[in-house]
């Protein structure tokens, strides 16, 4: 199964398992450019779980280029610290890169103890809201001999090969793009200038590490930039790059400031192999592929249909290192889905702080989150079949204990029904199939339609008792809140039910957004319809377009507070944002609801009062814990633990953790 993917592959003289590669990802779990034991439990996992090639990374060549927040290589101390990294991702069984990062004009100046930071030229960055310091030509060369003994380190540490960042925004793009490199010396100007310092680069790396040590390069295959290098100018550049002695080429997509989604649900899975297939046309080297390659299939597909020589599995691979293992071993409904959700890994990286995944409560916690047999089993019942009690039950009886799983609803996956309803959310529904994969596979005892009561449990006879019963609807007291067309978020987002042309939702929040989103998409083209109409330019694409976003529902989101969507995730609010902006949803902050009446909103802006009819008002002003069934286990003389939204509501990282944590624990 899966021939193709799992066939060996040299790059250079380095003979590769697979063509499974972990790439480089910013996981933040030191602050002083150091490795740990963190860093080694974690790509320790990533290595044993198949992955054929994993990369360390970003790692800094220069303090200026990287500061504290990223793992450096700038010194011969970092050496021996490598050393032991580069042996404990052999010893798992897969090949070891480095990847060597400087960030030019991104370097947050907040981590390089506040100096400016160091670039082509003097243009503002809107990512690191710093505008660099232009390097002299000493300074360039300064820049370009750390990049060589940082990969000399590596070498030296036993790695097997080094790749160079040359994507995402980073230093080499900017060199390479005319909208950041105003030069009048001979690295700016023309294409030939441009490309000269990451040509140099490569070949004084070359020189320094041999011939039989693959350097390879992680290069943007369109910059989703204006003024920038798209895929038209890409294949040129690739060309160079190989010319100048690089032995593979991982094709990624734009720059992080970038308005074209790169990461989240709204990205269609290998959306962007085309832009690795394009690469590939030009040159001879293997190719990786990346961005949303979450499916065994979908991974076979593209190296079968010669799209890329290689897939990069990044967050997947978070969310669950043995996708490899359980892909060739035709366990595929079993792997842990990545939903790209972004929780916990870009969400966190972009706060600073540690990455862990939401749905994977082991990610970033390999040392100390062991999930072992238990010398004792126990019959254990959980209550309630949302991601927190389905997490709960898995644990444990992977743990050994005899599980009994209660879910009142005639299937499982809780408010998972709810969070996948809205536009480009459907991925969600994934991990209900990972879930019901899970149940049959571990042979859990399944029990829906069920009402637990305190009979039902003195009949059970529990040991232990998980209570996972999740939240419902907040609806507060306003006037005509009782009126047939006021509904709330969970009723549209389950039932889907006819809307008017004016639709009212009274919460900015996440799922108040989501739940416009979701109104406001109605009687709009899909994508199919979309795909049609533009191959047979059956109408204008204008037109098209228009027809895209402007369905058969005006939606007004009225928040109080000044600002939406404060509880929404830092790199997936600005997508949010900008498609509500695109389906024309109006957003009025600082607005306070007073009455619903009728579909008449009552309501105040700064103390003014305003109102407007509606056909439909909507109510997503939050939820609260349901305290029945954990109410009534308080007073049983059997251990309990209550979990997920029935403890405080939250996200799904806080409920899929909570289950594991209380099924290790018991």
């Amino acid at each position: 199964m899966y021939d193709y993917l799992f066939s060996p592959i040299k790059i250079n003289k380095v003979e590769i398992k697979n063509r499974i590669a972990y790439p480089a990802l910013g996981v933040l779990y030191s602050y002083d450019g150091c490795l740990n034991d963190r860093y080694y439990n974690f790509f320790r996992e990533r290595a044993a779980g198949g992955a054929g090639l994993v990369t360390v990374g970003p790692v800094g060549v220069d303090f200026i280029g990287s500061g504290f927040i990223v793992l450096s290589l700038a010194s011969d101390e970092a050496v021996p610290a490598f050393t032991k990294l580069a042996d404990v991702i052999h010893e798992a069984g897969a090949k070891a890169w480095v990847q060597l990062f400087h960030a030019g004009r991104y370097a947050h100046p907040i981590a390089i103890n506040n100096e400016q930071p160091l670039g082509v030229s003097p243009v503002f960055s809107p990512y690191s809201k710093a505008t660099p310091k232009e390097m002299t030509l000493d300074e360039l060369a300064g820049i370009q001999k750390a990049f060589v003994d940082a990969g000399v380190r590596a070498k030296k540490a036993g790695f097997d090969g080094v790749e160079i960042i040359g994507s995402a925004g980073y230093l080499i793009t900017q060199f390479l793009s005319p909208t950041t490199n105003l030069r009048t010396d001979q690295y700016g100007g023309s294409f030939d200038n441009r490309v000269r310092f990451p040509r140099e680069v490569i070949e004084k790396l070359r020189d320094a590490v041999g011939p039989d040590f693959p350097v390879t390069i992680r290069m943007a295959g369109n910059d989703f930039i204006p003024g920038a290098n798209t895929d038209v100018d890409m294949p040129a550049i690739a060309q160079v790059y190989e010319k100048a002695g690089i032995d593979a080429i991982n094709v990624t997509g734009g720059w992080h400031e970038t308005k074209v989604p790169q990461l989240p649900m709204d990205l269609p899975r290998g959306a962007f192999a085309f832009l690795a297939a394009n690469v590939k046309k030009a040159v001879n080297v293997p190719i990786m592929a990346s961005n949303r390659i979450s499916e065994p299939a979908l991974a076979e597909k593209i190296i079968r249909d010669n799209c890329a020589d290689m897939v990069n599995l990044g967050r997947v691979l978070i969310a669950d290192p043995e996708w490899p293992m359980k892909a060739q071993a035709g366990r595929e409904k079993e792997i842990r889905p990545c939903v790209a959700c972004n929780q916990g890994c870009t969400d966190q990286v972009f706060s600073g702080q540690p990455v862990f995944c939401a749905l994977n409560a082991r990610a970033s916690f390999e040392g100390e989150r062991i999930l072992k047999k238990t010398d004792s089993p126990k019959k254990v019942m959980v209550i309630g079949a949302g991601p927190g009690g389905l997490e709960a039950a898995v644990t444990a009886t992977m743990a050994g204990h005899k599980v009994a799983l209660y879910e009142k609803s005639d299937d499982i996956g809780g408010q998972l029904w709810l969070a996948g309803a809205p536009p480009h959310k459907h991925e969600l529904f994934e991990i209900i199939r990972y879930y019901r994969a899970m149940l049959e596979s571990l042979e859990i005892e399944l029990h829906l339609n069920t009402e637990v009561n305190a009979e039902l449990i003195k009949g059970a006879a529990p040991e232990y008792i998980i209570v996972a019963e999740g939240a419902e609807p907040l609806i507060p007291p306003i006037d005509g809140k009782d009126d047939p067309c006021v509904l709330n978020a969970w009723d549209v987002l389950k039932n889907d039910p006819p809307l008017g042309p004016e639709v009212a939702v009274v919460g900015g929040g996440a799922v108040g957004l989501e739940t416009a989103m979701f109104a406001a998409e109605k009687g709009t083209l899909n994508p199919e319809a979309v795909h049609f109409l533009m191959a047979y330019d059956a109408v204008p694409p204008e037109r098209i377009k228009k027809f895209m976003f402007e369905g058969s529902s005006k939606v007004t989101v009225f928040e109080m507070l000044d600002k939406s969507g404060k509880d929404v995730g830092r790199s997936t609010k600005w997508v949010l944002m900008d498609n509500t902006r695109r389906f024309g949803i109006n957003i009025l902050t600082s607005a306070k609801v007073l009455s619903v009446a009728g579909g008449l909103v009552k309501f105040e802006v700064d103390g003014k009062a305003m109102e407007k009819q509606f056909d439909n008002v909507i109510m997503a002003v939050g939820s609260r814990s349901v305290k029945t069934v954990s109410n009534m286990v308080e007073e049983l003389d059997i251990p309990y633990a209550v979990i997920g939204d029935g403890a405080a509501p939250g996200k799904i990282d806080g409920a899929v953790h909570g289950g594991f944590l209380a099924a290790i624990n018991i």
